[in-house]
């Protein structure tokens, strides 16, 4: 048995993962796009190819539907993948809108093509509850089972458990963390660790930083939007349609409702992604999944994510109307558009407007991979420097905040936690999924709590 890391070992994008069990057996975990830095110096067919063998692939297992998990998965189709593609219901009723837009924004608008693609997919869709043991077809006389469990990072996120038994070996059990949410994050409750594992494959992209409070971060997201409104300027929120954008949402509900500043209490918050608002529905439909406090707040006749403040803008004519309604109005606003890393989507439309006027404000509430334009704003802006939009030069004069108490990925600390309480503790964990220095950081900080851990290489690691 070995694992094979194929993306997300070197960095955080492009998640893909190979169990090989035996000759004849291997399972693959994620199968995500490259983003960012990680995708210079590398055309398109090294991207985006399946160049790994997938003839012993038995089933593809999804942890989550961000696209960097799940981006390649009509390439893996392309290719002949004929197995089951494994998910939470949750994740099932979303991978489809996930991929038919990036089969849009970044292959083909052919729709032939993409009805094409789609209906495979939903062909060899297999949706599974969380928490049950799911039997996997394999070949010969190998025995294996999957769990998903939740993860608390966006909704129908997991961790998933595998138990294989090649033949003649001993059972093990290993488990992918996927990404995992961070403790006491909106609308989802935090993942609770497995009972028992031999291998651990965890991700680290906050492996040397550790999150605000959830108060502390509440208070500081006040912070930002007060003095924000003060000039009438407009704050533009770069955020992931699924995930970043409902938690937002849950948060902004709490603070604008009860504001003691009349400005705040007024200001519109508009979200401008057609996809955000299809996947904010589908939170709704799956509120069995939200955490007790988000539970509460629905009890108290409170609609957390639609609230009368709450503008959607669908079309992109609305979209480029909304932008000039902006400029010409005094009047402050909140804008959250996608992408979150702002390496494309509508919100790179409202940075070329706005990021070079002093009232406007930039407000990062995530992680920004390397080579990203929000990682280019997030470093030159606050010292008044520069970025490229689209080969164009533009001053940063706007305000440039960064929360990453809101970020949904766990922190050093909730990273550490899961594999300490852990109560069968594994034999190995393998650190993936992280910047260089989080990686390292997450491992001496899990050898100082009595830990050994490995970082993966792209070389993979014989079990």
């Amino acid at each position: 048995m070995q694992i094979l890391h194929l993306g997300a070992v070197n960095g955080v994008t492009g998640s893909c993962h190979q169990l090989v069990i035996d000759s004849q057996n291997s399972l693959l975990i994620d199968c995500g796009l490259f983003q960012g830095a990680e995708t210079s110096g590398r055309g398109d067919d090294d991207l985006l190819s399946i160049k790994f063998d997938i003839s012993t692939v038995q089933a593809l297992l999804v942890t989550h539907c961000h696209i960097d998990h799940v981006g390649r998965i009509p390439y893996l189709l392309a290719t002949g993948f004929t197995g089951p593609i494994i998910a939470t219901e949750a994740t099932a009723a979303l991978l489809p809108m996930v991929i038919e837009d990036a089969l849009k924004v970044g292959v083909t608008r052919n729709r032939s093509i993409i009805k094409a693609c789609l209906s495979l997919l939903k062909k060899q869709l297999v949706a599974v509850p969380y928490k049950k043991w799911f039997a996997l077809d394999l070949q010969g006389v190998v025995k294996g089972k999957v769990k998903f469990q939740p993860a608390g990072h966006i909704l129908g996120s997991a961790y998933i458990e595998i138990d294989v038994k090649p033949e003649n070996q001993q059972a093990k059990r290993i488990v992918f963390s996927g990404d995992l949410g961070a403790t006491y994050s909106p609308l989802l409750a935090a993942p609770k660790s497995p009972y028992k594992a031999d291998i651990v494959v965890i991700e680290s992209t906050y492996g040397d930083k550790n999150h605000q409070g959830r108060k502390d971060r509440a208070k500081s997201l006040e912070k930002v939007l007060v003095k924000a409104i003060s000039d009438n300027g407009v704050v533009i929120i770069p955020a992931f349609s699924i995930g970043r954008t409902q938690e937002l949402l849950y948060e902004l509900e709490q603070i604008v409702g009860r504001s003691k500043y009349q400005k705040l209490a007024d200001i519109e918050v508009i979200v401008d992604s057609p996809m955000a608002a299809k996947f904010t529905e589908h939170y709704q439909h799956f509120q069995k999944l939200w955490d007790a406090e988000a539970k509460r707040r629905v009890k108290q006749g409170r609609q957390p994510l639609n609230f009368d403040s709450l503008y959607t803008v669908n079309t992109h004519a609305e979209h480029l109307q909304t932008i000039e309604y902006l400029a010409k109005r005094d009047k402050p606003a909140i804008v959250i558009a996608a992408s979150g890393m702002c390496s494309g989507g509508r919100v790179v439309n409202y940075l070329q407007r706005f990021i070079n006027e002093p009232t406007a404000d930039v407000l990062f509430v995530g992680y920004q991979a390397r080579g990203t334009l929000g990682a280019d704003i997030q470093r030159y802006g606050p010292s008044g420097g520069y970025v490229f939009i689209d080969g164009v030069k533009l001053d940063v004069r706007a305000g440039v905040h960064t929360i990453s108490g809101y970020s949904a990925h766990a922190d050093q600390f909730n990273l550490v936690n899961f594999v300490k309480r852990i109560r069968h503790q594994p034999k190995q964990v393998i650190i993936v999924h992280g910047d260089d220095g989080a990686k390292q950081a997450l491992a001496e900080k899990l050898a100082l709590e009595g830990v050994s851990s490995l970082i993966g290489s792209d070389k993979g690691l014989i079990l």
